[in-house]
């Protein structure tokens, strides 16, 4: 029995046919994690929908920002972007089937000395309490008011945690840290514009990984998200959004060995 973190899918279900494929997937024996992103910018959303949720429990996928918008663009609570690919799976007969599923997924997933997540935790979560804190988001993403707070969850403050943060404030940090977040000054403190290379992190800030006395750094956590940033192999991290969307490829790692799998983008 295997297990393979794979990264941002986005809507590419071919080139995920072609990982399943390559790594020889048995849905019978081995079993898939998926970093979010399953959905948008890409040719065949409800193709890759179809693909994962077929799988039932041989597949685990949390969720990440362009599954959560979304979400978000089908119950009317936020507006299209002009680079959104979604009017397929809007518009297709299993819509409602299909969004249901996505809406029930996990924000994170700890599993032994593993914590899955689309983008990060903040430097002051351990493991437990990430999993605390993605449980009570997950109750209400699941709940009656779930479009209310799908509405509320845009917006860049605060930028940082605070144990007594309520309400919406603290749900749309909780969810900015677990799928927006890329870098963060060594207290926390978030910032969202920069998506380029780690080389050119603006001044005051890090790779949320890289933040001193980070509480989850006895877990391993596997993640993607960060395109520009590629695959990461560390002790405790493993990386694996290598941009197929963007010319790179789709990347499969292999947890027990750490063996990496891919398919270029053409």
């Amino acid at each position: 029995m295997a297990t393979y973190a794979i990264g941002d899918v986005q809507g590419c279900h071919d080139a995920l046919q072609q990982l399943l494929t390559r790594v020889r997937f048995d849905p019978a024996a081995d079993r898939l994690w998926f970093v979010g992103d399953l959905v948008n910018r890409g040719p065949d959303s409800p193709g890759v929908l179809r693909l994962v949720k077929s799988l039932g429990g041989s597949a685990i996928t949390v969720l990440g920002n362009h599954d959560l918008h979304l979400l978000a663009v089908a119950e009317g609570a936020t507006h299209r972007h002009h680079s959104d690919t979604l009017d397929d799976v809007l518009n297709a007969p299993d819509r409602d089937e299909l969004l249901d599923w996505l809406r029930r997924r996990p924000l994170l997933h700890t599993e032994n000395e593993y914590v899955l997540v689309h983008a990060g935790l903040l430097p002051a979560w351990s493991a437990q309490k990430a999993r605390q804190l993605a449980e009570e988001t997950e109750v209400a993403l699941r709940g009656d008011g779930y479009i209310t707070l799908l509405a509320h969850m845009y917006g860049n403050t605060p930028t940082g945690w605070n144990d007594s943060l309520t309400g919406y404030k603290r749900l749309r940090v909780v969810i900015n840290a677990f799928t927006r977040m890329r870098v963060c000054t060594p207290q926390g403190d978030m910032e969202f514009k920069f998506k380029g290379e780690v080389q050119d992190i603006p001044r005051g800030y890090l790779p949320w990984f890289d933040a001193p006395n980070r509480a989850s750094a006895e877990s391993t956590v596997v993640c993607g998200h960060w395109s520009a940033l590629g695959l990461k192999l560390e002790p405790n991290l493993i990386a694996v959004d290598t941009g197929y969307l963007w010319g790179g490829a789709l990347t499969a790692v292999r947890l027990e060995d750490r063996q990496m799998f891919q398919v270029r983008a053409a």
